[in-house]
Parts: C-alpha cells; structure tokens; sequence
C-alpha cells in the first residue's frame, strides 16, 4: 500500500497496490501556529495565532483591492508574529459569503501557500466568525443574526442559537426589510444580537421590527475568529489539501446575474 500524508496528519490519501483503489483517511490533529484570511469584506484581515493566541492582527486597508495588498499583510504579519511561512501548521481563510472577487482572491491565496509549504487548509463560514464575536453580552442573548453588506441593498445573514451555536435559518441572500418582517412575527420573543457591517445601515428597521430588542454590534476584524473556528475542524479531522476548498456563495455572483439578464432581453 502506497500513500502520502499532509503536514499535522490532517488527511492521508492511501492506493491499495492489488486494486488500484484509493483510500482517504482522516485524522484530527493539534494545530500549533495557523495563519488566516479574511477577504469577504472590504476591508479585511489578516491574523497569526498560536492555539488562542493571537500574535499578529493586521486589519486591511479597504482603500485598495484585495488583490494589491494581500500578499504583503501576509508577510507583514508574519513578520509581526516572528513566524517564518515554514512554522505554520494550518491555513485558514474565510469561505464566504461575500464580494466574489474579494473571496475567489482570498480563496486563491490560501490555496497557493498549501501547495507551496504543503500544508493543510480550512475553509470557514465568515457568517459563524462573525456570531463567534458575540461573547460578552450583559443580557441574555437567545438568538444571533450574522448581518453582512451583500451589496445592491441585499444582506448576508443566518440565525444562530447562542446557546447550541446550532443554525435556525440557513444562510441567505435578501433584502433585509423582508428578512426582519419574517422574524419579526416568528422570534419576536426572543433576544436576538445582530452583528456585521451592515447593521449601521439597517440599525433603524432593526430597532423596529425588534421593539428595541434587539441590539447591534459593529463587528471587529474577523481574522482571529476565523483562525480558531478553523483550528476547532481542523481538530475534528476536517481540514485537507488546497484543492477541497470550496467557496460559500449563498448567491450566484453578479457577473452571472448580470449575463442572464442581458440573454432574457435578447
């Protein structure tokens, strides 16, 4: 039996010489040092932890494309965390929802290192990074609404348990003042935190629909968040090669949109 493992013994893919099957086996692993991405905002980040620790944070400059700047926030913060690209133990980075372009660059990057220092890699709903924020409420807190800029008015949302981190609504793209009226007659009972760059925007119809209820919190860069929720599926055997990312679109990106809708008009 033949076989090839990747680095911390995420998965090793094994070929039964006599047969010529091929056999996948996953193991957990204890991640040391993870390098993560953020590219489904504008903004962005990138972040170095060691387990919980976060030795380099370095949030984007949204001025510029994802694009311009992301190689040198990675070695930038890498430099800050005095970790050279050969210590990292883990790759993870934010699978979306978000910006296509922004999250197909992310996407690439990481998957670029993988196969440059044949490390393992983890892709991880930026919708969870952002509900794994809310940890120090004064209240009680019931539900949480992940609420991102999906652009043309829409949002990024899901509704998580707080309690159970379980999913109550899958996530969406759509307009928000639909989404409030629906769980404003379904959950308005309930406490629920909204966090993500689009909560200033829409602070107003969630006051409302929530009767003061239901409070908004701005988020924070997402990197550190990403970086320990990859770490926890990374334990759980659920990281692997570069080439088993998969993007979270929730929606079809504009571009494909846009060519259907010329193609309806003739």
């Amino acid at each position: 039996m033949a076989g090839v493992t990747l680095p911390g013994g995420a998965v090793e893919v094994l070929w039964d010489c006599d047969t010529a099957e091929r056999i996948v086996v996953e193991y957990t692993m204890t991640v040391v040092i993870i390098l993560a991405l953020d590219t489904t905002t504008r903004a962005g980040s990138v972040a170095v932890v060691r387990d919980d620790l976060v030795l380099a944070l370095l949030p984007g400059d949204e001025s510029r494309t994802h694009g311009e700047r992301l190689p040198s926030e990675i070695a930038l913060a890498l430099d800050r965390a005095g970790v050279s690209r050969e210590q990292i133990d883990l790759l993870a980075v934010a699978a979306g929802p978000g910006g296509f372009t922004g999250l197909r660059i992310g996407l690439a990057a990481v998957q670029g290192l993988a196969m440059t220092l044949n490390k393992p890699v983890v892709g991880v709903s930026a919708l969870s990074a952002l509900a794994a924020q809310v940890t120090n409420a004064t209240e009680p807190v019931g539900f949480i609404a992940p609420w991102m800029d999906a652009q043309r008015g829409d949002v990024f949302a899901t509704l998580i348990d707080a309690e159970t981190a379980n999913e109550i609504e899958p996530p969406m793209a759509e307009n928000p003042s639909q989404i409030l009226e629906r769980w404003r007659s379904q959950w308005s009972a309930r406490r629920i935190v909204f966090v993500g760059d689009a909560v200033t925007r829409d602070a107003a119809a969630i006051a409302a629909a929530g009767a003061g209820q239901w409070p908004v919190q701005l988020p924070e860069p997402l990197a550190p968040q990403i970086a320990m929720l990859g770490k926890r599926l990374a334990e759980q055997g659920r990281a692997g090669p570069p080439h088993a990312l998969t993007p979270v679109y929730v929606r079809r990106p504009d571009a494909e949109i846009e060519r259907d809708q010329r193609r309806s008009k003739g």
